[in-house]
């Protein structure tokens, strides 16, 4: 058997001493019930058998004619001789009679006697049971004695006497039985914890092992579900970690992988166009403008990157924070159409706005942020639905006290089975477009922030479509 440790060990000792105790203090009232039994029901029938022997010797008024009478009692009317000592005890306390003969003529002076000897009541003299060791003996005896009055004094003192050996011997089986049956008790108590101890332990022991595994790096190591319990929701929740956990570390991967591609590309172009420009290489006027051109624009593109990157860092410290104020929130949505429409139609993409009449309510929001959300947004549709050469944007109202925004693209729109991630944080699924993977991410923190919720779904007839729902009038 493997060495206890820990909580298998605290357990089996706890349990076990309780049950040990329970065991004891239940032998132990048992023991205190069976001996105050025995015990009372022998003093019963001594008591009996002396109340008799005094109504046979109530008809006799001397001392003489209780010892002459004795002899026909014992062996004509006492049925248990053989079991029991009958005495006639005269008023100096020394044995006269005995039915075992060599009783007579000592003198046991128990308390019993004493008492018996110094009893006054006429009426009903009182009988005096003793419990102990035998002066003469040692034996364990009971014994009761009842004076026998003559003229208002003790004449003398019937006494029976009974060894208690077989008693004794009986309430010690009968204990030990009962120790022993407390004793199958705890050993099936003992081998119980055992099984299920072995049952939350051993499970217990296999999730640690586990949970080892995934921190020294295993991750996606899955575990067997034995049990539909406690532990089972346990070893679900264990895998279920483990297989997030192999999903970030591979979006990380991933992510740090794009992230320095995304980086290399716009620094070697900044950093050759600047070589060249700066050797003298280029001479053309117009050449020069297209190189510091693209040294701008590759410029713009890694600041929006470490943006977006800081953003995402706020967010996962707990500094993102938003400033609030009234927010006309159709006049922001107008400034991103309106600084994006040029720069798509360069691209030979068209971005259209749909306007409603009605107006709304100031909104509290944080606008440096909304428009954040809107320009990110917007570039998303263009990297990833530009090949539809149109965007459409609109503004509506929505229930409830609702204000509803959609961007849609006419590109080739979202895989089915990415739906449900492309607001994960890394993620970047099938598509090649150039990007960090934690813009829609940083939006979705944002829209949420403000009260309102952010969807991203396929359109009919192709292409990606974003809902945001923001509650207005607050």
């Amino acid at each position: 058997m493997r060495k206890l440790k820990g909580i298998r060990k605290r357990w089996i000792v706890n349990s076990l001493s309780s049950a040990l105790l329970i065991v004891l203090l239940a032998v132990a009232t048992f023991s205190v019930s069976m001996v105050s039994y025995y015990y009372k029901s022998m003093s019963n029938k001594l008591q009996e058998k002396a109340s008799s022997a005094v109504s046979f010797f109530s008809s006799y008024k001397t001392e003489e004619a209780f010892y002459q009478n004795a002899y026909t009692y014992i062996n004509y009317q006492f049925q248990e001789k053989d079991k029991l000592d009958f005495q006639l005890v005269d008023t100096d306390g020394t044995v006269r009679f005995s039915s075992f003969f060599e009783s007579s003529g000592y003198a046991p002076s128990t308390p019993d006697i004493d008492c018996a000897l110094g009893n006054n009541e006429t009426e009903k003299p009182m009988m005096k049971v003793w419990t102990g060791s035998d002066p003469n003996t040692g034996e364990h005896i009971m014994a009761v004695s009842c004076p026998l009055m003559v003229d208002g004094e003790v004449a003398c003192v019937i006494r029976l006497v009974t060894s208690l050996n077989r008693v004794d011997r009986q309430i010690i089986f009968i204990i030990g039985a009962a120790l022993l049956v407390g004793l199958v008790i705890v050993a099936i108590i003992y081998v119980s914890n055992l099984y299920f101890l072995r049952s939350i332990v051993d499970p217990v022991t296999e999730v640690t092992g586990t949970a080892e595994r995934i921190a020294a790096g295993s991750y996606g190591v899955q575990m067997e579900k034995k049990f539909d319990d406690e532990i089972g929701d346990l070893i679900d929740a264990i895998n279920d970690m483990s297989q997030k956990i192999k999903q970030a570390e591979q979006m990380k991967n991933e992510f740090i992988s794009s992230v320095s591609h995304e980086l290399r590309t716009p620094l070697t172009a900044i950093n050759g166009w600047a070589e060249t420009i700066m050797r003298g290489e280029v001479r053309n006027a117009a050449d020069v403008k297209k190189g510091m051109g693209i040294i701008v624009s590759e410029a713009r593109r890694l600041t929006n990157m470490v943006e977006e990157l800081l953003e995402f860092s706020r967010i996962q410290d707990g500094r993102f924070t938003l400033s609030i104020e009234p927010v006309d929130i159709k006049a922001e949505l107008e400034d991103a159409v309106y600084t994006y429409r040029e720069f798509f139609r360069k691209e030979g993409i068209e971005l259209t706005y749909t306007d409603c009449e009605e107006e709304f309510p100031l909104m509290n929001a944080d606008p440096e942020r909304l428009r954040q959300v809107f320009c990110n947004l917007l570039d998303n549709a263009s990297k990833h639905g530009g090949s539809g050469k149109r965007i459409d944007t609109a503004i509506a109202p929505g229930e409830e006290n609702t204000v509803v925004i959609t961007i849609r693209d006419y590109g080739p729109g979202i895989p089915e089975e990415e739906l449900p991630h492309v607001k994960t944080k890394f993620y970047k699924g099938s598509s090649k477009a150039r990007g960090s993977g934690i813009g829609l991410a940083v939006c979705e923190e944002i829209v949420t922030r403000h009260q309102g919720t952010l969807d991203i779904g396929n359109a009919p007839g192709g292409g990606c479509l974003v809902t945001i729902h923001f509650p207005i009038g607050t």
